[in-house]
């Protein structure tokens, strides 16, 4: 039995049609929606959209039919948007129970590659939390691996300006990666979120600033002064620096972050700068004195004075 009614698409008012309460998208690109009218008041409707039908009695008596949207809501705000009266759609037929409503937005927009990475994210937690799937079951459903459901999910950890930034593709999903690395180390988590999006990191750039923090919260503490050298290398130079020692043999090494050779150049110029800066205050020694002397030698008016002449 097809699950279409009649296997025919009917043309429905559009204020007729309600929306599906269970939409996994809640950002329409409002650009896109624009393109995808202008689109539609000139070809029409291409791709006929999907409802269910229901009959309701009126408050007066008598029975009233009307359609809920199980897919293609993007088509209908633009259909809307472009002034039509009516669109092309085809009936479900059959109960429709909330999770097959749920199930069906979520599919669609996957298959069509609508979903941004934080709606994904909110819908696949709507099948674990309101329906009892499993990971792997949605992934069934959809079909994505377990692990490809569980790290989507894991997204949702983020706080919401990173959620927000993600959802408006500022960041991508694969920034997410570094950013759930320090997860448990807020303050950092925020520094590196700020870093990608005002000095425009790729996700490996992120991943190794992420693995670098790792790192040195799983290293053995160090030695009070060289936590107080490191803090201080930190503040003059305007970057990341890590201070590796070695106990046994002694001496380390200081290892020094920057991201492009531009950046590095800086680096090299205030390094330079800081270097002649100490030299400049340091007092001369009695050698050093003499030899200044004698590089600048006498002034102009005393090369004419009668005592540097002889007969």
């Amino acid at each position: 039995m097809s699950q279409f009614y009649n296997d025919a698409i009917f043309w429905i008012e559009v204020d007729k049609i309600k929306p599906n309460p269970f939409q996994p998208r809640r950002d329409f690109d409002e650009a896109q929606l624009k393109s995808l009218s202008d689109s539609i008041r000139q070809y029409g409707v291409l791709q006929a959209l999907v409802v269910t039908r229901n009959e309701v009695e009126k408050p007066g008596g008598g029975l009233a039919t009307e359609y809920e949207l199980v897919a293609g809501e993007r088509r209908l705000r633009a259909a809307r948007m472009a002034g039509l009266l009516q669109v092309p759609v085809l009936i479900r037929t059959g109960e429709e129970t909330d999770l097959m409503k749920l199930e069906l937005a979520i599919i669609e927009n996957i298959q069509r590659e609508d979903l941004s990475p934080v709606d994904r994210a909110r819908a696949f937690e709507r099948l674990v939390k309101e329906f009892n799937f499993t990971h792997a079951e949605v992934g069934r459903k959809v079909g994505k691996s377990r692990e490809y459901v569980s790290n989507t999910i894991r997204i949702l950890m983020l706080s919401e300006p990173i959620l927000a930034a993600l959802s408006e593709g500022k960041i991508t999903e694969g920034h997410t990666r570094p950013l759930m690395m320090l997860i448990d180390r807020k303050e950092e988590q925020e520094t590196l979120f700020k870093e990608i999006i005002f000095k425009k990191l790729n996700v490996r750039e992120a991943e190794n600033i992420a693995r670098n923090i790792a790192v040195e919260r799983a290293r053995k503490l160090l030695d009070p002064d060289l936590v107080e050298i490191e803090g201080l290398l930190k503040e003059r130079l305007g970057t990341r620096v890590r201070i590796e020692s070695r106990e046994k043999e002694g001496g380390g090494k200081v290892l020094i972050e920057f991201l492009s050779k531009d950046d590095l150049r800086g680096l090299l110029e205030r390094m330079n700068g800081e270097v002649k800066s100490v030299e400049s205050a340091k007092p001369l020694t009695d050698e050093q004195k003499v030899l200044a002397e004698d590089q600048t030698g006498p002034d102009d008016d005393s090369l004419y004075t009668i005592s540097n002449f002889s007969i």
